[in-house]
């Protein structure tokens, strides 16, 4: 072969179109955390599984169940129904750790593109996930929430009380968050893999809900809720559900509440300081009035002018000057510790952003790089 035809046959190499480049699938992990739901594990896995079969023609999927601590059948009816299905996985807890871990176990082992989070008495239908995966793509959000309470929305058989705390508990969180979300306590979702995966957790229990959506807001990420059933009707136990016993349905209610002080510290201090600096300023208006009363009488004590009308006034209406008093050093206090509980969140925040940056360019994630020169095209967290 001459060097002429080896070049032009070098170049009919490159030139060839190999067509439109296929990507992959996204994988979808679910997360399903159990604790003593021997009555429902089996049917939920079932129910879950052929949901996702449904959804393969888009995504490649599996399930992790974390058993945190069973002590009734969950764990082992989980790994026999695991040993038939290779797309579950079953995590296990020697003991009960709480909502808070078994969630970041199952977060730290899982590599989906989406991450999504079941409930294992399926009080929301699997359906749900096809919807909220739906959602995270076409708004391209970082976190997508199931929301009973949003428009479009309904709960059914919910116990009054229970509906009433929650209800309660979002809508303070919601006001402290900025208002836009209606469910930030929900634990049914679909996050952006690579997203959760970034996120420095450290809550113990069911309030890693709310810290997981109190960082996202910290990095600026895209949040969207999707209107969601929530039903208690429970068909699969015949109604009833494994009740949580007042000390924990108290414990995350308070927890709920210090959250809410999280997000906006400085509402919580500033808004009481400057309701007690309106009722001193109002306080001090009538003493001025009480002292223009008295003025140029002598006092008690023989002195006049402004002294003696002070001493006058006082003995008048001592209650006005001491309200005054206790309530302008109250005010104070309370806007001052606003002032320092809002730089502190402000420096906090800083360093959450910057920490997290730095775990994103430091940890190579799957299919990724840790070198951020190498990977131009990555996206930032927030959109």
């Amino acid at each position: 072969m001459t060097g002429t035809e080896a070049w032009s046959a070098s170049n009919a190499t490159e030139d060839v179109d190999p067509g439109p480049r296929r990507e992959p699938r996204p994988l979808v992990s679910v997360i399903v955390p159990a604790y003593n739901e021997s009555a429902v594990v089996v049917d939920t896995l079932t129910r879950l599984s052929a949901h996702l079969a449904s959804l393969e023609d888009l995504y490649r999927w599996e399930i992790v169940v974390v058993n945190d601590g069973s002590t009734d059948d969950t764990g082992e009816l989980a790994d026999e129904f695991a040993r038939s299905h290779p797309n579950v996985r079953i995590l296990h807890h020697r003991v009960n750790l709480q909502l808070g871990q078994a969630l970041r176990y199952a977060f730290n082992s899982t590599v989906g593109d989406y991450v999504a989070v079941m409930d294992c008495d399926l009080s929301y239908e699997p359906e749900h996930l096809g919807r909220m995966l739906y959602a995270i793509q076409d708004s391209r959000a970082r976190i997508v929430i199931a929301s009973p309470y949003t428009k479009g929305g309904r709960t059914t058989n919910l116990p009054f009380g229970r509906k009433v705390m929650s209800r309660c508990a979002n809508w303070l969180l919601s006001r402290a968050a900025g208002g836009d979300l209606t469910t930030i306590t929900g634990m049914v979702r679909v996050y952006d893999g690579r997203f959760l995966r970034s996120l420095d957790l450290r809550a113990m229990d069911t309030e890693i809900n709310t810290e997981i959506i109190y960082k996202a807001r910290i990095l600026h990420a895209r949040i969207v809720e999707i209107p969601a059933h929530l039903d208690w009707s429970f068909h699969t136990t015949g109604g009833t559900r494994r009740a949580a016993t007042n000390l924990r349905v108290s414990r995350s209610t308070l927890s709920s509440m210090f959250s809410s002080f999280l997000f906006r510290p400085f509402l919580f201090f500033m808004l009481p300081g400057l309701i007690l600096l309106a009722l001193a300023a109002y306080s001090l208006f009538w003493c001025g009035w009480h002292v223009l009363q008295v003025w140029g009488e002598p006092s008690e004590f023989g002195n006049s002018g402004f002294t003696g009308a002070i001493q006058n006034a006082y003995a008048r209406a001592p209650h006005a000057f001491l309200f005054t008093g206790i309530t302008s050093v109250l005010a104070i206090q309370l806007i001052s510790l606003g002032v320092i509980a809002a730089q502190g969140k402000r420096y906090f925040e800083e360093l959450f952003h910057l920490g997290t940056n730095i775990y994103r360019r430091v940890r190579p994630d799957e299919g990724g790089t840790a070198d951020p020169e190498a990977d131009p095209e990555a996206e930032p967290f927030p959109r």
